[in-house]
């Protein structure tokens, strides 16, 4: 008997990897699955650290709304409590008009009866004393008058004077019967200073041009009385 080729007892078996090829594969497969494991661990603290990151700087801005701050961390000027500021109930404080002098129970006036006619206060300087009757029905307009006695130094005067004439909603005239050597004054407020360069200056401008304190927000502080009567 022959034996051909095509004899099943001729096919070649299949080979088998030999010890040194599965090692390699095997190798190759731990590097891949390592490789994988090593990239998503680093998505994932790529993501955690920008998650701090975002929740940390949404606390800083929260903690700078509460307090008063400005973005850079520094306290605002104009914000919070003015220290040694005095306030009256708006409720007691008349507003009628009157054609006479009335009798104010603070000096200078911060509100009460007045005359119907307000004086100009649009950044208004007046250089002579004015009617408290007139100045206080611009005080009900939401304006801030400014009032310097004898006491006050001519360089903080000239510097109150340009601030006022910068800024709507304000007039400043001398007042020799006051005891502060600086007043600031607002409906129902009142604050007393002895220089220009004092913060509260600017923190009441802020928080009383035309603040919430205004009985009558809305109203001009221009086209009344242009003039101080003698």
């Amino acid at each position: 008997m022959s034996f051909g080729p095509s004899d099943p007892r001729y096919a070649v078996p299949p080979q088998q990897p030999s010890g040194g090829a599965r090692s390699t594969r095997n190798r190759a497969i731990a590097i891949g699955l390592s490789a994988a494991v090593v990239a998503g661990l680093a998505v994932f603290g790529t993501y955690m650290v920008l998650e701090t990151s975002e929740a940390e700087e949404n606390r800083a801005g929260g903690s700078s709304a509460q307090d008063g701050k400005q973005p850079g961390g520094e306290k605002s000027d104009t914000g919070g409590a003015i220290a040694g500021l005095k306030s009256w109930d708006a409720a007691e404080l008349g507003r009628n008009h009157s054609a006479g002098d009335v009798d104010y129970p603070m000096t200078p006036p911060v509100g009460g009866d007045h005359n119907p006619s307000w004086l100009n206060c649009d950044g208004d300087v007046y250089e002579k004393a004015v009617p408290d009757v007139n100045a206080v029905h611009s005080l009900e307009h939401g304006a801030v008058w400014v009032t310097y006695s004898t006491k006050a130094a001519d360089a903080d005067v000239a510097e109150l004077a340009e601030r006022v004439r910068s800024t709507p909603f304000t007039l400043m005239s001398p007042y020799a019967d006051q005891e502060g050597a600086i007043v600031l004054s607002a409906w129902g407020k009142q604050v007393t200073v002895d220089s220009a360069d004092d913060r509260r200056v600017d923190q009441f401008l802020a928080q009383y041009v035309q603040g919430p304190q205004t009985p009558e927000p809305g109203a001009p502080c221009t086209g009344g009385s242009a003039t101080v009567p003698q």
